[in-house]
């Protein structure tokens, strides 16, 4: 899904133009974009957590020559989802054993 299928999506749920979804989105990005670039976290509860994580100075190798190079520490964007968000996106093992149970029992239950 890309940014304009996204704006799509929120301006149909929440019955609103596109031009307005559009508007939200992009200053929702952009608060969070400025939130973590200060060093702050932002957490959606159910949804995830975005923040500035540190990584360290680390040895690295040049791809051509194999020599060992340093790689400078850093500053990098975090994201890290949420219980919510996770489980949607992997359903517990026994909730989805359950699923499908109910959906055998529902199909033999047709065939009668």
């Amino acid at each position: 899904m890309n940014k304009s299928e996204l704006v799509d999506a929120i301006a149909e749920k929440a019955s609103i133009t596109k031009k307005d979804a559009d508007a939200v989105l992009t200053a929702a990005v952009d608060a969070i974009i400025e939130a973590v670039s200060a060093g702050d976290k932002v957490t959606l509860v159910g949804f995830g957590t975005f923040e500035a994580r540190q990584r360290q100075e680390r040895e690295g190798r040049n791809p051509s020559t194999g020599k060992p190079i340093k790689i400078p520490a850093t500053t990098v964007p975090a994201f890290s989802a949420g219980k919510l968000f996770k489980e949607k996106v992997a359903p517990a093992k026994e909730e989805t054993e359950e699923k499908e149970e109910k959906a055998t029992k529902t199909k033999a239950k047709a065939k009668k």
